[in-house]
């Protein structure tokens, strides 16, 4: 969803400047050799990864076999909620590497779906320092054991048609969603929705706790939960579509009409590339920012050629490659000496300021609370 280098959630004594530094640092370190086992190159082979769609188009896959003669099966997801099923359904089978967000790390580690690293086979050297430190401590380190390697980071605010429903940073808000001007052309995803909407009421004080408390404890989670359902459905006729994947999002500003809504920074990116009149930006309240990385399933069987992938994708010219196609932000270092323009004017024109230092962060989410946020934005779909 984006484009640029990478950084991290904030974090207990780990601050955004910290990461937009380890960012600078990195940019003049020359890239390491990766690491790749001359026993996955000898025996070529195969590696199954599971990802997200779009994230992996065809050229870069031919570049990897090309330069490892490993063959790459490739299957494609749409949410984590999809990739989670599909995993537990396959006993953690049939696939070598995930791409799980690393807030819901703990729960597949929990559930044994998958394995920890082995941090002396993969290249972590040529990741962005605070990239790596925000997966660990945002969920990918557990038990004192790494389980992801971060690949990219992105965010969740607000893409809007600039001629219709014009923004501007420092006012623009999750609450803009629910400008009556905008009625019946508004779309969003379910539950994080629901914490825009939650982040936009915490910032006018209309809340009992902090967004973050609902993520730990469970009453405290219903108290502010029960206020953002009825704000929500009170506005929900505001929305024309609501969207679960990327293609869901883009369709909506496409076909359907709308021109304001919360979605990933790749759907405002990929819009604007082509030429629509869609832009994307972080609101006052902070756009809301993941990380993602690969994960060994427990049942893989082709480690050493997913590590070999792993290093493959820790090069500069392959991770800028991945951002370029993507739109998204990459972990690897040197990746920003070769990222296209476009790239580098949407990084500029979302995160204006000091829209780096609001950036929130998603928290661990733990069983209970996907748990609950479900019923809490089925109760929302199904008013």
């Amino acid at each position: 969803m984006k484009k640029q280098i990478a950084t991290t959630g904030q974090r207990p004594g780990f601050t955004r400047r910290q990461v937009m530094k380890s960012a600078a640092a990195g940019a003049a370190v020359l890239a390491a050799p990766a690491i790749i086992s001359p026993r996955a190159l000898s025996s070529s082979g195969e590696v199954r990864v599971y990802c997200w769609a779009g994230y992996f188009s065809d050229d870069m896959l031919a570049d990897f076999t090309d330069k490892t003669g490993i063959e790459v099966t490739r299957v494609e997801f749409g949410s984590n909620e999809e990739q989670m099923n599909q995993v537990r359904a396959n006993q953690a089978s049939g696939f070598d590497l995930i791409m799980p967000t690393i807030d819901r790390v703990p729960q597949y580690v929990e559930e044994g779906l998958l394995s920890p690293l082995n941090t002396n086979n993969i290249d972590f050297d040529q990741v962005i320092a605070g990239n790596l430190n925000g997966a660990d401590e945002g969920g990918g380190m557990v038990g004192g054991e790494r389980y992801v390697a971060p690949t990219d980071w992105g965010t969740e605010a607000l893409s809007f048609n600039k001629d219709e429903a014009p923004l501007e940073y420092g006012s623009a808000s999750y609450g803009d969603l629910w400008n009556p001007d905008y009625s019946g052309f508004v779309t969003l995803r379910g539950h994080s929705g629901l914490v825009g909407i939650g982040l936009w009421l915490q910032d006018e004080g209309r809340l009992p706790h902090s967004m973050r408390e609902c993520f730990a404890d469970e009453e405290k989670m219903a108290a502010n939960y029960d206020i953002i359902l009825e704000e929500a459905i009170k506005n929900k006729g505001s929305i024309a579509q609501f969207w679960n994947n990327e293609n869901e999002a883009q369709g909506a500003f496409r076909t359907n009409g709308c021109v304001i809504g919360q979605t990933w920074d790749s759907t405002g990116a990929r819009l604007w590339d082509e030429g629509m009149p869609i832009r994307y930006l972080a609101p006052k309240e902070g756009a809301l920012m993941w990380i993602e990385g690969f994960g060994m399933l427990s049942g893989a069987e082709n480690i050493e050629q997913a590590e070999a992938f792993i290093n493959w994708y820790y090069t500069p010219e392959v991770g800028a490659m991945y951002a370029n196609e993507t739109k998204i932000n990459t972990t690897v270092k040197g990746a920003e000496e070769h990222l296209d323009d476009f790239n580098r004017e949407f990084f500029a024109y979302a995160y204006p300021e000091d829209a780096l230092d609001k950036l929130w962060a998603w928290p661990v989410q733990d069983a209970w609370f996907i748990s609950k946020r479900n019923e809490y934005a089925e109760r929302f779909l199904a008013a």
